[in-house]
């Protein structure tokens, strides 16, 4: 297995704190697949109003760290070093349950198509084995 902790991370990807929203990588093949995971605490600045009775990660922001490991995936590739991996689009995209305090997030990214610098992910997101995020998600290298 091939596992990347956070300054091996940020050595692929641009994103910083408070949006980098990967905490390790446990497993990946470049141009292939990335299995990651966020470890959702209370201290995360967006529970600071969403929602401050009943604190829930954005579904937004769940896609977001699904993008984030399947750029982890693409940009890993040598010819995609030091590039950025945009959304091109968002399909299919299902919230099937909430993301509180104490999670331990397990986001996977399948790349499933790629064409020259667009391609496609196949992305899932789970809290203990439960399916809380699917999509499927388009990204453009630039």
């Amino acid at each position: 297995m091939n596992s990347l902790d956070i300054n091996q991370i940020k050595e692929i990807i641009p994103h910083r704190h408070p949006f980098l929203l990967v905490d390790y990588i446990e497993d990946y093949v470049a141009g292939e697949y990335a299995i990651g995971y966020k470890c959702v605490t209370y201290r995360e600045d967006f529970f600071a109003g969403h929602f401050p009775q009943e604190p829930v990660m954005p579904g937004v922001l769940t896609v977001e760290a699904l993008a984030q490991v399947g750029a982890v995936a693409i940009l890993g590739k040598e010819e995609n070093k030091g590039k950025i991996a945009y959304f091109g689009g968002i399909n299919k995209c299902k919230f099937k349950g909430k993301i509180i305090p104490g999670d331990k997030v397990r986001l996977e990214t399948k790349i499933i198509k790629q064409k020259g610098p667009v391609g496609v992910g196949e992305a899932v997101a789970s809290v203990d084995g439960k399916v809380v995020v699917s999509a499927e998600l388009t990204f453009m290298i630039g």
